[in-house]
């Protein structure tokens, strides 16, 4: 099983500026549009099962996150132009089988983002970890809400590595902690929460 550990930080454009100064890592920038799915029921997101579609720069890449005891969150993800199509291929991969159950009669989309990612990579106290500022927004139905983050990734070694550098860079920079995702975020927007 594929384990994401990432902390959010909510961020003004200042402090994304501040920090990309003071981190001047081999930034990549990617173009983001995202579509999450749900059934028409709404069954994924009561079980907080995220699946999505996600355009990056040029590539399709379909993912579905999923709770995992403690910190984390499941995840898997394959490179694939439609998200019917992708479902079993993401559970070939090791995702709950139970998804080709849950989504059989279809998914439509519900919410989305538009953001650009400026993600580098770097080493902090034996682990890898990316450094993400993403600025754009989210989206549900009618309604639209800025989005100014960062996000701190583990990519490899330990999870505490990866919580101290986070702690230090909001206590250096201002930030604060973000707890809900890019999709539980669009989806109240979506319900209009």
């Amino acid at each position: 099983m594929g384990i994401e550990f990432e902390l959010k930080f909510s961020a003004t454009p200042a402090q994304q500026e501040q920090i990309l100064k003071a981190f001047p890592l081999a930034y990549r920038t990617i173009r983001m549009q995202t579509t999450y799915y749900d059934t028409p029921e709404g069954v994924l997101s009561a079980r907080h099962i995220t699946l999505r579609r996600r355009m990056e720069n040029d590539a399709s890449v379909c993912t579905v996150k999923t709770p995992v005891a403690g910190l984390g969150r499941g995840e898997w993800e394959c490179l694939c132009d439609n998200i019917e199509d992708a479902i079993p291929i993401l559970c070939k991969l090791g995702a709950a089988r139970e998804l080709i159950c849950l989504t059989a009669l279809g998914v439509e989309p519900i919410c989305g983002a538009r953001f650009t990612r400026q993600a580098g990579l770097l080493e902090y106290q034996g682990a890898q970890l990316e450094l993400a500022l993403d600025s754009g927004i989210l989206y549900g139905g009618e309604r639209e809400q800025d989005l100014c983050e960062i996000e701190v990734e583990l990519k490899s070694g330990e999870p505490d590595s990866a919580m101290a550098f986070a702690r230090e860079l909001a206590e250096r920079y201002g930030l604060r902690s973000e707890k809900k995702s890019k999709f539980r975020r669009a989806l109240a927007l979506a319900k209009e929460e």
